[in-house]
């Protein structure tokens, strides 16, 4: 079985297409069928690094960003597509490839484009509530459209959840993983935990206005531990790192599964992936939806918010003021993070990555 994946630019696209690929190795693992995974993507985007680390192999085609003002940009874009194009449908024939399986991004435009050249199926997973320009063109003639959130306005799609691996979706928890996740990452760990993450590249507000607060939330008796981003550091007003008793700051930790696992509260961005975790998960959670872009993280947040697992708050509303008088309180109550962790837990899609499998075997070409 030769499949194609196809996306990326952020972990937001390339998490779920690991999650698909790894739950269809899985799904021909004691059978006479060899899966054979290529994944396309683009050499700027964080798929270039992400992919081959996760063992698959990787080929790239050209960027062709559309120019979001009229420029002499806008003339050479039919171009430098066609070129793009050209390049993927070479590689969609030396992989023999039977289907195309497409959640959006740089590269997903003209591997779509080039799939229907070939007449070679196509499957589309959008994982945001309001779709990418790539994925609205291929659900055009898509033979599935498959989407994370309810309510995503795509020609005939399907609800499935969002494709998550193993190691999220089977994440053990309860309070001895919780001690021992706390440990290994140098906290106590019989401690209320807050967690504050803006992602791997981080987000200075959520920095800033958690930096400025410290001592009203410490003063709860909880314990933070605050992922800064990379090359990002919370200091004080003489520029030091700021070292405190009960705060632990790191720029980055490979993997969020002992982050998730030591939790009783965190603090994130509203990522599409993200949402969907917490949700698999069952944590409660504090969601800053990022405030450019075309408001997909609002949109993304606003299922768990609406239930009750999660309260969001608008970037521009995010400060020091409203953690130190919000954020002790909700530390505090042990009752509603308790309901606001079995609220999640009841929205969680855990099986959406091998629903995705059983779409693909299902869709390929003979």
């Amino acid at each position: 079985m030769n499949v194609v994946f196809t996306g990326g630019g952020t972990a937001g696209h390339v998490s779920p297409m690991l999650a698909m690929a790894e739950a269809l190795v899985d799904r021909y693992v004691d059978t006479d069928v060899d899966v054979d995974v290529l994944m396309i993507g683009t050499a700027e985007g964080m798929e270039a690094a992400l992919i081959p680390d996760a063992g698959y192999n990787f080929s790239t085609v050209d960027k062709v960003p559309m120019p979001r003002r009229a420029s002499v940009d806008l003339l050479s874009v039919p171009f430098r597509l066609r070129k793009a194009v050209k390049q993927a449908r070479q590689l969609l024939r030396e992989h023999e490839t039977q289907v195309v399986v497409g959640v959006g991004g740089y590269a997903s435009t003209p591997v779509y484009l080039a799939a229907r050249a070939e007449k070679i199926p196509v499957i589309v997973h959008e994982g945001n509530v309001r779709p990418g320009l790539a994925n609205k063109l291929a659900a055009r003639f898509a033979s599935v459209v498959a989407c994370a959130f309810e309510g995503t306005d795509l020609p005939g799609v399907i609800h499935v959840g969002m494709p998550m691996r193993k190691n999220i979706t089977d994440l053990p928890m309860g309070p001895t993983m919780q001690a021992q996740a706390r440990q290994s990452l140098g906290l106590d760990p019989d401690k209320t935990t807050l967690v504050v993450t803006g992602g791997s590249s981080g987000a200075m507000n959520l920095n800033n206005a958690v930096g400025g607060a410290l001592d009203d939330l410490l003063a709860t008796d909880a314990q933070i531990l605050h992922l800064t981003g990379r090359d990002k550091v919370v200091c004080d007003e003489s520029g030091t790192a700021i070292e405190k008793d009960g705060y632990v700051q790191v720029e980055y930790i490979d993997g969020l599964s002992r982050v998730y696992q030591s939790a009783d509260l965190i603090v994130a961005r509203a990522g599409a992936g993200t949402v969907h975790e917490l949700a698999a998960i069952g944590l409660p959670s504090v969601l800053v939806p990022l405030p450019i872009g075309n408001g997909e993280q609002e949109l993304n947040a606003a299922g768990l918010k609406d239930s009750g697992a999660a309260v969001v708050v608008a970037d521009h509303d995010f400060t020091s003021q409203w953690v130190a008088t919000r954020l002790p309180n909700l530390l505090l109550d042990e009752p509603r993070l308790e309901y606001m962790a079995q609220t999640a837990k009841n929205l969680g899609i855990t099986d959406a990555a091998e629903t995705m499998a059983t779409i693909i075997s299902e869709t390929k070409v003979a």
